[in-house]
């Protein structure tokens, strides 16, 4: 089944929303953009953790190498998810509502694809192919998994001793 125009608006929409989110929720942690802490301030940022997502939100927002785009801010988002796992689900106590709806967006339009209305299609779809989708949401996987790890790994473990 073809898509329609209007589900190809859609995908628009939804990309250009979510690749500008993504982008400004990056720039208040690193840069301090919009109110934000900025990152010599913030407790952790995202590049600390190993992850970049400045560019594949732009490239998200655009339709350009879409599913290598959208798995690898869906990644970025799962470091964030990680770093707000304490403070519960919801947002207002400090918990990972926000980043996860951002990831699973993400990942959707990876796997949905940029639409008709985006620069993938303006390049014949080159870096938008079902190989490139599978490859890019298993190395994604795999390096998630490996920062995870190693910010796991320097997180003290239980509760800190006094000192006298």
């Amino acid at each position: 089944m073809a898509r329609s125009r209007r589900q190809d608006a859609g995908l628009l929409v939804l990309r250009a929303g979510t690749g500008g989110v993504l982008f400004a929720h990056g720039a208040q942690i690193l840069f301090g953009w919009f109110g934000g802490p900025g990152f010599a301030a913030a407790s952790v940022g995202m590049e600390r953790m190993g992850f970049h997502p400045g560019r594949p939100s732009a490239l998200l927002a655009a339709g350009l190498a879409t599913p290598v785009a959208g798995a690898v801010a869906a990644g970025a988002m799962a470091g964030a998810v990680a770093v707000h796992t304490p403070g519960g689900f919801f947002s207002v106590s400090g918990g990972y509502e926000f980043p996860a709806l951002l990831g699973w967006t993400a990942a959707a339009l990876g796997i949905a694809g940029p639409g008709r209305y985006s620069a993938d299609h303006l390049t014949g779809h080159r870096l938008n192919r079902p190989r490139t989708a599978r490859l890019a949401f298993l190395a994604t996987a795999a390096l998630t998994a490996a920062v995870l790890r190693r910010r796991a790994a320097r997180l003290p473990h239980g509760p800190e001793e006094p000192t006298p």
